[in-house]
């Protein structure tokens, strides 16, 4: 048998793997194990326990379990936010077991529902605040499916009023292949072809609204734009789209709408660009979504998706609702919910209004603005986000000025690579080490190494997503722990530094035991085969 292959669970005894009759408990004999001062059964991965163990000692094995997650202020891989004020949690505790659902039991939690719902719609300049139209989500993907279910309805319905064949060859959706896998997710879930416009470095890594024309046509249920690309934190150019649409409509009299995944951007652009075009100013742009638990600031598990007006949301899709005490109106994909999330995002609303949300926002882009340029001056990176150059120059720049306005709009995401320089010096360093010794070797960042989407596949990056509770301070330690990994990496004793880490090939140090990114096929976004 490979060491490599070896598999820890054939050496592993578990006393309770075995199916084991209710009526015939096991012995006490291999079943009990020390737990500090007290003896505890031992607990199967794959049986529920026969015996109860009591409650403490129970949250104490659970907890000390989940000590080996890695810590959320240093993983810098998500935008999920993982800190919110000792209120906040004392409020969530404190209504984690209301059903959102069960309006008629818990009116006042629907009222800061519907409450969420016009701020955000407000946020955005839907044209009726007061008559939102929208609903509160588990996050961005069910938001996203929501809008998208919402635009091949509507398209169904034009199409049948005009008599045309709604099957063959049936509902298209564009989009760019740098979108979240969320958006390729609705497209296969719900049988709609997938119309994907690669990326380039000309286009900044993101849609190029030119080649997306390319791919519309009668059967075209919408366009699907990123405020804040994962992949690299750019804004996608909604206005110029719209524009280009207006066009075609002239031309061809078809209507194409546009639905914004403003997952990250929903609750950064307000606040810091307020002047810049995305949302429902466009007249284009008929449902937008956002993730509260992102830049929402809220814990995870609520995401919100507004449309612009009732004639936007088709009835099709909406229930009515009569089993629980009320007459209730529901369009979401799930039916229970939890209150506690919505709780948090009204929470976040009224402690932070407009101003302390502005506050956070310009700190998190001040904070990843310090850490682009100086990856960036350092010689070891290109740095490929563009929230440190002036705005509107598309240049390789970087600028150092007080005034955010004059800086390139978009996600405090950076997102850097090798440079060419640094890959002609040192070609035997491959940058995914970076992410291993920078989780194994210096603090534990969870930092994350992977390619850019077709047809960019071929380019690595890494990516640092700044939160409200990375500070300056974070962003200077996780300075000096790159640093000194890339010292390590190009010293002489570069394997010296490697040693016991990872298995390294003496002839030219490459690391062995990691499979790099991108080895497997790319079949769209972020998506690969299983």
């Amino acid at each position: 048998m490979s060491l490599s292959k070896a598999n820890p669970d054939v050496f592993v005894e578990d006393p309770f793997d075995e199916t084991t009759a209710v009526d015939e408990p096991p012995s006490a004999s291999g079943s009990v194990c020390s737990y500090g001062e007290r003896s505890i059964n031992s607990v199967s991965r794959f049986h529920i326990p026969l015996t109860s163990t009591d409650a403490e000692t129970t949250y104490r094995v659970v907890r000390d379990e989940l000590t080996l997650d890695g810590s959320g202020v240093m993983n810098v891989a998500s935008s999920v936010q993982t800190w919110m004020p000792p209120m906040a949690d004392k409020l969530l505790k404190e209504n984690i077991f209301k059903n959102l659902t069960d309006a008629d039991e818990y009116p006042a939690s629907q009222m800061l529902h519907t409450r969420c719902i016009s701020m955000i719609a407000n946020l955005w300049h839907a044209p009726s605040a007061a008559e939102a139209v929208g609903t509160a989500t588990t996050g961005s993907t069910e938001a996203v499916l929501l809008a998208g279910l919402a635009m091949k309805k509507d398209w169904q319905e034009k199409m049948k009023a005009a008599g045309k064949n709604i099957f063959d060859p049936g509902p298209n959706i564009v989009m760019s292949a740098n979108s979240h896998v969320a958006l390729e997710k609705f497209a296969r879930y719900f049988d709609v072809e997938c119309r994907l416009v690669p990326v380039s470095r000309e286009s900044r890594y993101h849609l190029d609204i030119n080649k997306a024309m390319l791919r519309i046509d009668e059967n075209t249920i919408g366009v699907y734009m990123s405020l804040g690309s994962t992949y690299t934190g750019h804004y996608e150019n909604v206005k110029g789209m719209a524009a280009l649409l207006d066009a075609y409509q002239s031309k061809t009299c078809q209507f194409v709408p546009i639905h914004v995944d403003a997952a990250s951007g929903g609750f950064v652009a307000p606040f810091v660009h307020p002047h810049l075009l995305w949302d429902f100013r466009i007249s284009r742009v008929v449902s937008i979504n956002t993730s509260g638990h992102k830049f929402g600031l809220s814990y995870v598990g609520v995401g919100w998706v507004i449309w612009r007006n009732k004639s936007k949301l088709p009835k099709s899709l909406v229930f009515e609702l009569h089993s629980i005490g009320s007459v209730e109106y529901t369009f979401c994909l799930t039916s229970s919910r939890p209150a506690a999330p919505i709780i948090a995002q009204y929470f976040n609303l009224i402690h932070l209004g407009y101003q302390g949300y502005r506050r956070v926002a310009l700190d998190d882009l001040k904070n990843a603005r310090l850490l682009s340029r100086v990856l960036e001056l350092s010689g070891y990176f290109e740095v490929l986000s563009d929230i440190h150059r002036e705005a509107g120059l598309q240049s390789e720049e970087t600028i150092n000025s007080p005034d955010f306005e004059v800086y390139e709009p978009g996600l405090p995401v950076v997102v850097f690579r090798f440079s060419d320089k640094f890959r002609q010096e040192y070609p035997h360093v491959q940058q995914y080490w970076v992410q291993t010794l920078l989780a194994q070797r210096a603090r534990g960042w969870l930092l994350p190494n992977y390619c850019l989407p077709p047809d960019c596949q071929d380019t690595e990056v890494l990516r640092v997503v700044v939160r409200e509770n990375l500070t300056e301070i974070h962003i200077r330690h996780l300075i000096d722990d790159i640093f000194d990994v890339m010292k390590g990496l190009t010293s002489e004793k570069s394997e010296e530094f490697l040693h016991g880490l990872v298995a390294v090939n003496a002839s030219h140090a490459r690391v062995d035991s990691q499979e790099k990114p991108g080895d497997s096929e790319l079949s769209g976004t972020y998506v690969r085969p299983c």
